[in-house]
């Protein structure tokens, strides 16, 4: 993989982190995150331009619709669960 394709791709990955945090909801918010580091990793060893491509292309796909969801969320927030609070009452 070249240098900047390299950049390219490690940039796209933080991106898609990032905005993965974004979710209001801890369960979208984990599951989001887990799936990009699953599927960077699945696709690390990939040296073929042509499917580097569509998997980059795959991921800026990605990046918007993980973009348009957190801003729907933020429009219909639910109320937060016990992880979320950190408040555990005790019995």
């Amino acid at each position: 993989m070249a240098a900047s394709a390299k950049a390219q791709v490690l940039s796209l990955y933080r991106l898609l982190l990032r905005e993965s945090k974004k979710f209001s909801s801890y369960n979208y918010r984990t599951y989001a995150m887990r799936r990009v580091k699953d599927a960077f990793k699945e696709n690390k060893n990939v040296e073929d331009p042509q499917n580097l491509q569509r998997l980059l292309n795959q991921a800026w796909e990605s990046l918007a619709l993980i973009q348009r969801q957190v801003s729907i969320g933020k429009m219909y927030e639910a109320q937060k669960t016990v992880v979320e609070t950190g408040s555990m009452k005790t019995l």
